[in-house]
């Protein structure tokens, strides 16, 4: 995989690709296992994957993971060093966050820092493209973030259903370049 490193962190990307502020600046054991340099070795999948479904309470406090339609943007907060690990080009990563009464916004998902309102739990989920084809039909695991992740086709157009204690949210989702990796707009009615 491809990896450019850059010296400076941009203000303005640290404020797009955070859903919440990350935690104190002092580095504990989990932040080393899951340390900046140890992170930027992992494929693109391997990031994705391991830090998406990581506990909060391990989750490493000076790592920015942004999730891209092409790449994971990694910043090390202590050092400002910078990373672009390359997903692959024909599937997409889309992190969701089923809610009641509390979301936020987002557009690219931050594998360290978004949190949801649903921790833990299991909901039923449906995606069928424009064309009728079912992509999911499946009983899933919210993570402890409270997102459900999942790689789809890239370059589609589909319809995202999720049911959850006799409740149902969905939401149009498209898998392109343009789309956001975050979706915070499924309100469980």
């Amino acid at each position: 995989m491809a990896k450019k490193q850059i010296i400076t962190v941009s203000i303005a990307f640290l404020a797009l690709s955070a859903c919440g502020e990350s935690g104190s600046s002092e580095e504990s054991a989990e932040d080393q296992a899951a340390s900046f340099e140890s992170v930027a070795s992992w494929d693109g999948v391997e990031i994705v994957d391991r830090l998406d479904r990581m506990p909060r309470a391990e989750r490493p406090q000076t790592l920015m993971a942004s999730v891209r339609s092409d790449e994971v943007l990694l910043t090390d907060l202590s050092t400002g060093e910078e990373a672009a690990i390359d997903l692959p080009h024909d599937e997409f990563y889309l992190s969701f966050a089923p809610y009641l009464t509390r979301t936020h916004d987002c557009y690219y998902h931050s594998l360290t820092t978004c949190t949801g309102e649903l921790f833990n739990e299991e909901v039923d989920v449906t995606i069928v493209s424009d064309e009728g084809e079912v992509l999911v039909d499946d009983t899933l695991d919210v993570f402890d973030n409270g997102f459900v992740g999942l790689w789809l086709p890239a370059d589609i157009e589909a319809t995202l259903t999720v049911q959850y204690d006799g409740k149902t949210g969905t939401a149009e989702i498209g898998t392109g370049d343009d789309n956001p990796t975050c979706l915070t707009t499924v309100q469980l009615k």
